[in-house]
């Protein structure tokens, strides 16, 4: 569930929380004229860094080149935290990011394990993000709703952030 206050005040955070509860998001590359599709993160958040098993033989790592972009997207399962992710995006097989991230999920998807010749990951460097955080408390929204009607105010159900974040090596 989302919190509208932790996304004002520690939006960075609230993002790594929210990325490592949901199953998948949708990722694509820019330019490749591809859809979004469907990939689970693994959140590296000391290098503000997504991490992506796949295998080298996808349309999706075909269309990685040297200097590629990125878009990832998630909703959060109560629909109530959206977040969209940009940056650059590599194929980077680093046997220490697949041993870090290995878990029975991923296993179920390589028939030689560790060792499958189609093993790759994809990292995506976060360089910024847009976030959208609301109430998923139907008695706060219509609180708002009310006070809203009868004030001439703005209802505040929710914050939106964009957030640019450094880089690292």
């Amino acid at each position: 569930m989302a919190d509208i206050e932790k996304a004002k005040s520690d939006p960075l955070q609230q993002l790594w929380d929210q990325i490592n509860e949901v199953h998948a998001g949708m990722l694509g590359v820019e330019g490749s004229g591809q859809h979004l599709q469907p990939m689970a993160p693994q959140v590296e958040k000391e290098t503000n860094s997504i991490w992506f098993f796949t295998k080298t033989d996808t349309d999706l790592v075909k269309a990685v080149k040297a200097g590629s972009h990125a878009h990832f997207c998630i909703i959060a399962k109560d629909q109530d935290y959206h977040a969209c992710l940009a940056g650059g995006i590599s194929e980077n097989a680093s046997k220490e990011h697949i041993d870090k991230f290995w878990n029975a999920h991923v296993a179920a998807w390589y028939e030689h394990g560790r060792e499958d010749p189609l093993l790759t990951m994809l990292q995506l460097k976060v360089e910024d993000v847009s976030i959208w955080a609301s109430t998923s408390s139907g008695l706060r929204y219509g609180w708002e709703i009310a006070k809203a009607n009868l004030t001439s105010s703005v209802p505040d159900v929710s914050y939106h952030t964009q957030i640019k974040l450094p880089q690292t090596v």
